[in-house]
């Protein structure tokens, strides 16, 4: 019997599962994300897990992690300070490309040297200039090197990536993608070295965490692909595992449902992520993963993210036509907030009051203590934090609203405000928190006045349900989106598309002298703990079969327990001449009197990588496929060999037994 231990940190809630063979499902748990140490979060949630399977933590032979950490740390702006040497660069290289911003005023050193399309030499490198630069750093937490055409002769990047590796860890950009375009590929080491020094912090201390609860097995993580990679792995190549929670929850669906296309939507405390799984794996973004303003050469799920989720602001609509919107922000639900403090007293005199208050049914408290780096105002604000407090008893003007919007977004405080998970502990779907405190604050909003005059609702139970029919209308507006996105029938945007009045009356079934009949043509797949609750009415909305698994509410736990560890790598062949056909290998070009020479010699080379990299992951009875895809051109009657481009993966499940 082999046991595996699944873990996911997610936005509002880390989830553990525990499983026997990938094919049951032993114990699963959650626990609070603690988002100042992540780690903490994943304690908690493993020790329940295990509490509740009452095994022998020493019996665990795989334990597996998908993580936020890299996404949200790119999105925020956090990481450790950098240095780069851009090989063969212009100035304007970096500022048109966006990486002078990217590297938000760390060392930079742009080196003469690099490389041609051809892989030849294109200037001398200049080494001295780098070893020169390194010797006035400190601080400096990685490296990250890139060289002109380095995928096609990596000798320069090499070459200074042993100068620079005694000092700190080295991210040389051939080594992150294979493909050209060297600015995209710069970014991509550039944001590879900004991770480093947190993922190495976050993967030792969860060791610790998993090792202080006798499990002692072998950590996996998860990639941004939904393929596991080890540890040892994830540490070098950090920006591999972005969009890992996400490609995990896929993984995690095709488990639990069996299907082989459908529409995933994971539904969270912050957003709603929805992709698609195609022939039973997730489809990638063919131009590279996206994340926050960057745009990189990782293989990673193609997803749309929609700020809605069950923490996602309720806010008044703007304009005549009224109503709600929920997000894109996220605050902690009233109901929450009401466990930490005296929050019902304070609804309840806002409830006595003759005329709606801007703050009403808002909160805020300091989660981190004695931050460093605060202005007067941010100082005096704080200062009037004691506990949770009304938002209306802090902000004093307008001046101080931005002064709090800073504080939030270092996560120094947090703002409660009215949510979709208030409305559920009036509708009766949930009793986890304060659900006295969740029908004030709905109260309070129901009062407010739309813009053309009349009360929002006529009270918290109507209010409530109105917040639930927004979510199921945004909910389904957004899968319609993807659909669209991945089978585009005319010029018109996706969104533009799912909005249209004729699809939203066909999706109706409008009749009349025209018939308009739609609806979604491929299942969906609803997760996350609160899609059971609101998915069946999409589902009916958009009629489409809503598969809604048992287990979908930690999807992501289960998905890095069952994934297979996956490495891929691309070479490439090129004629530089008549007769000649160079091989771009990670030891440096080599030339062959025959394409089929050349390619062998590329294919060859790109196993044995692969392999050994799948082998050192921890993969077991390791499965290689090749494809290669041979351009040339009719020239007078004969073919001529253009290029070659061959692709090589390695995939095994992780080796568990003991």
């Amino acid at each position: 019997m082999a046991l595996a231990l699944g873990v996911d940190t997610g936005g509002t809630y880390t989830d553990a599962v525990l499983m026997r063979d990938e094919r049951e499902i032993l114990a699963r748990a959650k626990a609070l994300t603690t988002k100042q140490d992540l780690s903490l979060g994943i304690g908690a949630a493993v020790g329940a897990v295990l509490a509740e399977a009452r095994i022998d933590p020493g019996e665990i032979a795989m334990a597996a992690l998908s993580t936020t950490l890299a996404t949200n740390a790119l999105v925020e702006g956090q990481g450790g300070r950098i240095g780069f040497v851009a090989i063969g660069f212009a100035q304007s290289d970096l500022d048109k490309h966006g990486l002078a911003e990217a590297m938000r005023g760390d060392p930079v050193l742009i080196v003469a040297g690099g490389h041609t399309h051809a892989g030849s030499e294109a200037a001398a490198l200049d080494l001295d200039a780098v070893r020169d630069w390194a010797a006035g750093l400190d601080g400096i937490t990685g490296f990250a090197v890139a060289g002109q055409f380095a995928t096609r002769n990596p000798a320069h990047e090499r070459a200074v990536a042993d100068v620079l590796r005694g000092m700190a860890p080295v991210s040389s950009s051939h080594e992150l993608s294979a493909k050209l375009g060297g600015p995209k590929r710069a970014m991509t080491a550039v944001l590879n070295a900004r991770l480093i020094g947190l993922t190495h912090a976050l993967i030792g201390k969860a060791e610790d965490e998993l090792a202080a609860r006798g499990v002692d097995a072998p950590l996996m993580v998860v990639r941004g692909d939904g393929a596991l990679m080890s540890a040892a792995q994830a540490k070098r190549r950090p920006i591999e595992t972005i969009l890992s929670g996400p490609a995990a929850s896929i993984v995690g669906a095709r488990w639990l449902t069996g299907a082989e296309q459908a529409l995933v939507a994971d539904i969270g405390g912050t957003t709603t992520d929805i992709a698609l799984l195609r022939d039973g794996r997730p489809a990638i973004d063919p131009d590279g993963a996206r994340v926050g303003p960057y745009r990189t050469m990782v293989e990673a799920v193609a997803m749309r993210t929609l700020g809605l989720g069950g923490d996602s602001e309720v806010a008044l609509r703007d304009g005549l036509q009224g109503g709600i919107t929920l997000g894109p922000r996220r605050v902690v639900p009233v109901a929450l907030m009401a466990l930490d403090g005296d929050v019902r007293a304070v609804l309840e005199a806002q409830l006595r009051q003759p005329v709606p208050g801007e703050h009403d049914a808002r909160f805020v408290r300091q989660v981190i203590l004695d931050p460093g780096g605060l202005d007067a105002r941010e100082t005096a604000l704080l200062a009037r934090i004691d506990g949770v407090q009304p938002l209306g008893h802090v902000l004093r003007n307008r001046i101080d609203s931005t002064a709090l919007a800073r504080l939030r977004a270092r996560g120094i405080v947090q703002v409660a405000g009215l949510t979709p998970s208030d409305a559920a502990h009036v509708l009766g779907h949930t009793d986890a928190w304060d659900a006295q405190a969740a029908e004030m604050a709905l109260a309070l909003m129901a009062r407010r006045r739309a813009g053309h005059g009349d009360r929002l609702a006529a009270d918290a139970l109507s209010m409530a349900q109105m917040i639930e029919a927004e979510l199921h209308r945004s909910t389904g507006l957004a899968l319609l989106e993807t659909a669209f996105a991945e089978e585009p029938l005319s010029e018109a945007p996706p969104r533009g598309l799912a909005e249209h009045v004729l699809m939203q009356r066909g999706l109706a079934g409008h009749t009349g002298l025209i018939r308009l009949d739609a609806a979604l043509n491929t299942p969906v797949v609803g997760l996350g703990a609160s899609a059971r609750t609101y998915y069946p009415k999409v589902g009916k909305q958009l009629g489409c079969e809503m598969l809604l698994p048992e287990d979908g509410g930690v999807a992501n736990a289960i998905g890095a327990v069952v994934g297979r560890i996956t490495v891929r790598r691309e070479g490439v062949v090129t004629a530089p001449a008549e007769g000649r056909y160079r091989a771009h290998l990670e030891a440096g070009p080599a030339d062959f009197a025959s394409p089929d020479a050349a390619m062998e010699a590329v294919t060859e080379a790109l196993q044995a990588e692969v392999k050994a990299a799948a082998e050192e992951a921890g993969a077991a009875d390791v499965d290689l496929r090749v494809a290669i895809d041979k351009r040339s051109v009719q020239l007078e009657a004969r073919e001529v060999f253009v290029e070659a481009v061959i692709r090589v993966e390695a995939s095994g499940r992780a080796r568990v037994a003991r």
